[in-house]
């Protein structure tokens, strides 16, 4: 355990691992205070793409953490970087809440909002304001041409006292059931793509770096797809139960990030 505490760079899953819907992780403020007092990084890592860096860093500090928006990436953030890393200008049609729109269209992205033009890529991520109309247009889009691109794979998203959200890889499943088509590329965890951004803006390796989280199939997963140790709490949605069931298995196992120090 002990060099699992001096690792250089902390990736830090949010909800499920340090936040449950609006209510802070107990001990997740002391966890945060300690990786700094010991000389050591932690970057916010969330397949959450509802929100942008800015709301997270408001969230935040309503719970009492101090964060950057530099400190923070989410899988909309990622999914931007990658577009534009490939294609500048490049027209989008988003599936996606309207703050993820807004940081779409800041970074230089035009989106398609109707039939009238197509679109280069199909970006699905999380969409409260889901339609009908919307799924239909994002399917004929892939049909003709467009690249498909999920920000991340989350079948539900952890609430509060149990209880789950129904989350953007629900919805994948649904257009791959209808055109059977699953995405050309998925940005967030468990891709390692998200990962790989992180290490080249701190510039460390891979045996420095820890994943936390609490979801096998995309934190701990997108942790071995990296070659990067990883930490599994079982604050969110992953039972003692179902990890005992799982082929996926996390470097070390802990109740939640109080435990560690």
């Amino acid at each position: 355990m002990e060099q699992l505490k001096n690792k250089k760079l902390f990736l830090l899953d949010l909800d499920g691992t340090i936040y449950l819907g609006d209510k802070i992780i107990d001990g997740s403020i002391e966890f945060l205070n300690e990786i700094k007092r010991r000389g050591n990084d932690y970057v916010f890592l969330t397949n959450n793409s509802s929100r942008s860096g800015e709301v997270y860093v408001d969230k935040l500090k309503k719970m009492g953490i101090e964060a950057k928006e530099e400190e923070i990436m989410t899988s909309g953030k990622a999914t931007i970087l990658y577009i534009n890393s490939i294609k500048k200008n490049a027209k989008v049609f988003l599936l996606g809440t309207p703050s993820l729109e807004k940081e779409f269209e800041e970074s230089g992205i035009r989106l398609i909002r109707d039939r009238s033009e197509k679109p280069d890529y199909v970006v699905f991520g999380f969409d409260k304001t889901l339609t009908y109309d919307k799924m239909w247009m994002a399917c004929d889009f892939i049909l003709d041409g467009a690249t498909y691109i999920a920000t991340h794979p989350d079948l539900n998203c952890p609430l509060p006292g149990g209880k789950f959200m129904i989350d953007t890889g629900s919805f994948l499943k649904a257009i791959e059931a209808s055109i059977e088509r699953k995405p050309d590329i998925i940005v967030g965890k468990p891709s390692k793509f998200i990962i790989d951004i992180i290490k080249n803006e701190y510039d460390v390796d891979y045996e420095d770096m820890v994943m936390f989280g609490d979801r096998l199939y995309t934190d701990i997963l997108g942790a071995n797809n990296a070659g990067v140790d990883s930490a599994l709490v079982f604050s969110g949605e992953t039972t003692k139960k179902s990890y005992e069931e799982s082929d996926i298995k996390a470097t070390y196992l802990l109740d939640s990030v109080k435990d560690l120090f």
